[in-house]
């Protein structure tokens, strides 16, 4: 079956913590200490991650309620995820990390790991195969790849981490040596059962959303839409295709125009291209739906018209359209 995407151009689509006292950084924190985090006891502070909101962040993200990056901090992308999973859930819709959403929450996770151990494979601890990546288009097309440009952003990306917090709680420590144990966040397989057959997404509330069998909400992430330049279209388009790891075909006469790149350009495959590492074409021609290479930027500035989520949430909705 095609899936159908609405693109709704105005009004919405679905329509913290520490132990009392402690004011020690997160880094150094042990396991335990943000596992056990609870919701009367949050202090949170601006100045660095505050373990209840971790902890609500890898709770939604855990029954795909996508934060984007999970980093501990409160913001606009955790408030939506509260919202659409209030909707859901019956609650009022007002995106409060209220005391009813962090008890449903934990109800529904049963109270399971946020943070827990991972030990290094030989892969993870491997040298990058590129230091740096570029930011003029006809250098990045002299690269073989547009890969990850150390271990610490691979490794955040693979449990959906802002790479700070993924410092913040491993340092000092070696990932550059197999075997190595770092403390990740427990984000699971976030399996889902079921395929995606309808896609809306709103730019007024900067998201999109999956949607299954009797109009069933699957999965609901942050997105990047458009922006006043080269606004994504409105109006209902399907899914034409999906293409994991792409090449990037830059053609200033069809888009835009980057830098001094008047010529088009074909740009190698990788996590840190245009498109991240996952495109899903669209039957509007030169729209889609696609990752990014800054996935903290997720709904903070604007794309050339297409819809923009973390490589990880790209991935995903990829698997089950």
């Amino acid at each position: 079956m095609k899936s159908k995407l609405s693109l709704v151009a105005m009004g919405f689509l679905l329509v913290t913590s520490q132990a009392p006292g402690a004011t020690a950084a997160i880094e150094g924190l042990s396991i335990d200490y943000i596992n056990s985090a609870s919701f009367e006891n949050s202090t949170s502070a601006d100045a660095q991650p505050d373990p209840m909101i971790l902890k609500l962040q890898v709770r939604l993200d855990q029954l795909n309620y996508s934060v984007g990056v999970i980093d501990g901090y409160d913001g606009d992308n955790l408030r939506k995820a509260i919202r659409a999973f209030q909707t859901t859930n019956g609650m009022p819709a007002d995106g409060e990390p209220t005391a009813q959403v962090w008890e449903k929450l934990e109800k529904l996770t049963n109270n399971s790991k946020v943070i827990e151990a991972y030990s290094l494979t030989e892969a993870d601890a491997a040298k990058p195969a590129i230091d740096t990546i570029p930011d003029d288009y006809a250098e990045m097309a002299k690269l073989d790849s547009l890969a990850y440009t150390s271990r610490a952003e691979r490794l955040a990306e693979m449990f959906q981490m802002d790479i700070d917090l993924f410092e913040r709680l491993n340092k000092n420590k070696d990932i550059s040596k197999h075997g190595t144990e770092v403390l990740v966040a427990a984000t699971g397989n976030n399996a889902v059962a079921g395929s995606v057959n309808r896609i809306e997404v709103s730019k007024a509330n900067g998201s999109l959303s999956g949607y299954g069998e009797n109009n069933q909400l699957l999965v609901h992430y942050p997105a990047t839409v458009g922006s006043r330049q080269t606004p994504s279209p409105s109006g209902t388009v399907e899914v034409r295709a999906v293409a994991i790891d792409p090449t990037y075909s830059y053609n200033p006469d069809i888009n835009f125009t980057q830098g001094n790149n008047t010529e088009p350009l074909t740009l190698p495959p990788g996590p840190n291209g245009p498109v991240g590492n996952v495109w899903i074409d669209l039957s509007k021609p030169t729209y889609g739906i696609h990752g990014t290479p800054d996935p903290s930027k997720i709904d903070k500035d604007q794309s050339h018209g297409c819809v923009r989520l973390t490589n990880w949430d790209a991935k995903q909705l990829a698997q089950l359209v």
